[in-house]
């Protein structure tokens, strides 16, 4: 046990600060959003003011959406409620984003459900992690992995900033929030759907987790197997980090609730496309092409040893509970 203490200690300074860089990080991507969107050629023949309902997502219920609305409008809408969601979760639900930081710096014992953002960035880059060693290794068997063609830079940009709350509320609050519900609630009101959809371990009675892990399994690899099959999917490549994802998202949306699965999510996409998208209209260059520039290498390193830094902190943690909960016992 004095072993796992001294080598939690060790990396409690610096992973509490890789923590504190990408949560820094992911404030400074709103404005970087908003710049390349209203004040760059992001989109070379389109822009901001291109109405929406002309897009291909969006044609067959362009019908729904007035004429006046623009990508721009859409833009903001996402950006307002990303904004929130944001604010929500570096405040609560418990104690704020700071105060939960100096905390565990100062050895103070606190679950880490007690700040939504100290979850989403450490999730974050475990996420991350997990991406790119199942990247090495697939590539290592001869497997690549290619996204979707790209027609225009702009309009991938707001596929990718939209995609986690559609993607959140489909397969996370709909394939397995509404189950659980159904498995697992003793009344029917509506204040305790809502609050049972929004966090369901913190609303419904489960006591065994065994059955909702399987369907968040099972929900994941569905994830995973939408990415290759739907639309224009990604090559066969993307299944198992789709998969991985969606399995890791599923559990946060279990067992922290809706906002950690949603900005995790966002910090998936449109976070780290943001920066790729700035990097790509300050040099003049493509996205694909800012993704293999020294920031990105930079960012997706400081992710990859975040990752190393929160796994190795969960394990410990882990053993040093059963451990205790051994002791207990005896």
């Amino acid at each position: 046990m004095q072993i796992s203490d001294n080598i939690s200690q060790i990396i409690r300074i610096p992973h509490l600060a890789l923590l504190s860089i990408i949560f820094s990080m992911m404030l400074l991507s709103f404005p970087f959003g908003v710049f390349v969107v209203f004040d760059t050629d992001i989109g070379n023949d389109i822009n901001f003011q291109y109405p929406l309902n002309h897009l291909t997502l969006f044609k067959e219920i362009g019908y729904l959406i007035p004429s006046g609305v623009e990508i721009g409008d859409l833009f903001i809408v996402l950006w307002s409620a990303y904004a929130i969601l944001f604010a929500i979760a570096i405040l609560g639900p418990d104690y704020g984003f700071l105060k939960t930081l100096s905390i565990h710096l100062g050895h103070g014992k606190l679950e880490t459900k007690s700040n939504y953002m100290f979850t989403i960035t450490k999730w974050f880059s475990i996420l991350i992690l997990l991406s790119i060693i199942i990247d090495f290794v697939q590539q290592g068997f001869g497997i690549v992995t290619l996204p979707p063609s790209v027609d225009n830079d702009l309009t991938q940009f707001l596929y990718v900033s939209l995609s986690p709350i559609v993607e959140e509320f489909g397969f996370r609050l709909m394939l397995i929030g509404l189950p659980l519900f159904v498995f697992y609630s003793h009344k029917l009101s509506l204040n305790h759907f809502l609050k049972s959809l929004w966090n369901p371990s913190s609303n419904l009675h489960i006591s065994d987790f065994k059955k909702p892990l399987i369907l968040i399994v099972l929900v994941g690899i569905f994830f995973g197997l939408s990415h290759i099959m739907t639309g224009e999917p990604w090559s066969e490549g993307k299944f198992a980090q789709a998969s991985v994802s969606g399995i890791i998202l599923g559990w946060l949306y279990f067992r922290f609730g809706l906002i950690p699965a949603i900005l995790v999510h966002w910090g998936t996409n449109y976070f780290i496309f943001s920066y790729a998208n700035f990097i790509s209209q300050i040099n003049q260059i493509t996205v694909e092409d800012a993704f293999s520039q020294p920031l990105i290498d930079t960012m997706e390193l400081l992710f990859f040893i975040s990752g190393i830094f929160s796994v190795s902190i969960l394990l410990i943690n882990h053993f040093k509970s059963k451990r205790e909960s051994k002791l207990r016992v005896e």
